[in-house]
């Protein structure tokens, strides 16, 4: 009697259809891919994305077509308001890149050399406001023959070939909070700051941490 019951249900056209098999296996897959998609977009648009660098102008801390990844997230965490005063996502040294002001769909690599004073706290007397002027909310900035000074204080960049200390391009800039002064390691062949002026907050892409191409530099930045 228990065999008759397992023929019947095995003759069941509606359990056995392959079209509905087909059907539900492509939404299935189709659900993965969509899936896939968003969660790639998300990290590409929000936490991190790969670039090549393109031109010398990062010369010799990154080389024309090696490859990064740069992290955007605690970037934009700090956009938050709840945020805004408790993240520093980048820091005078750090290498960024950034939207062009002057031409569409093109971006930068350069190394941040100062930022204006926190929103927060624009009057402290620290390494990010003018100690010379503490009331004045700014960070004064002067590029001189190659040397760079942060409020009359010259930056010590070992990380320049001797040969670009030496420049005989002079520039002066006082930055606002949300501003960066930037400019690249080659600074003799280098579009940065001293043409463009200062880097908006709004502008800034992410902070370049890694790179993992040529495998024979493949480590962090």
């Amino acid at each position: 009697m228990s065999l008759e019951v397992e023929e019947k249900e095995e003759s069941d056209p509606k359990r056995f259809d392959p079209k509905q098999e087909i059907k539900r296996e492509v939404i299935e897959l189709v659900k993965m891919v969509v899936l896939f998609l968003v969660i790639f977009w998300t990290l590409k648009t929000f936490v991190v994305e790969g670039y090549e660098v393109q031109g010398p102008s990062m010369i010799p801390t990154l080389d024309d077509r090696e490859r990064i990844l740069v992290f955007k997230l605690p970037h934009e965490l700090s956009k938050l308001p709840i945020l805004s005063s408790l993240l520093e996502p980048i820091k005078s040294g750090d290498i960024v890149v950034f939207d062009s002001t002057d031409e569409a769909n093109k971006r930068y690599i350069k190394r941040v050399i100062a930022k204006g004073p926190n929103q927060s706290n624009a009057n402290t007397v620290a390494a990010e406001s003018r100690e010379e002027l503490p009331g004045v909310n700014s960070v004064h900035v002067k590029f001189e023959k190659g040397a760079v000074y942060v409020n009359n204080r010259r930056l010590d960049e070992r990380y320049l070939v001797p040969t670009e200390s030496h420049s005989p391009d002079t520039d002066e800039i006082d930055l606002r909070p949300g501003q960066y002064y930037v400019l690249g390691d080659h600074r003799s062949v280098s579009k940065d700051s001293r043409s463009f002026r200062a880097v908006n907050d709004q502008q800034i892409v992410g902070k370049a941490l890694f790179r993992f191409w040529p495998l024979s530099k493949f480590g962090p930045l």
